[in-house]
């Protein structure tokens, strides 16, 4: 039985995923998604954000190179995770504008 995909909103910068436009928000990308592909995308949110903690730290330590510290790998795949669901789920803009950044 296929699943209805709904359109959200993807907020990158707060990390934020909306069922409908919010004024109050800048959000970035329009997705179509079932409800498992939603909670797939929650998931690399959520290890994003947990990666991005690990990361901080590291980040007062000038003398450590960013390719050397394996938090920042989880981070980066994290990352690359979230672009390449909004790509394969987004709208012809969301695609273009992942095309434009190169980053999958």
């Amino acid at each position: 039985m296929e699943q209805t995909k709904k359109t959200y909103y993807i907020d990158i910068e707060n990390a934020q995923v909306y069922s409908e436009p919010v004024e109050a928000a800048d959000w970035q990308f329009k997705i179509f998604a079932t409800d498992e592909e939603l909670a797939q995308l929650n998931d690399y949110i959520n290890q994003n954000y947990d990666a991005d903690l690990k990361t901080f730290a590291r980040a007062h330590v000038p003398f450590l190179e960013y390719h050397k510290e394996s938090k920042n790998d989880e981070y980066d795949a994290s990352m690359e995770g979230i672009y390449k669901m909004i790509y394969d789920l987004g709208d012809d803009e969301a695609r273009r504008h992942i095309e434009g950044m190169g980053i999958l």
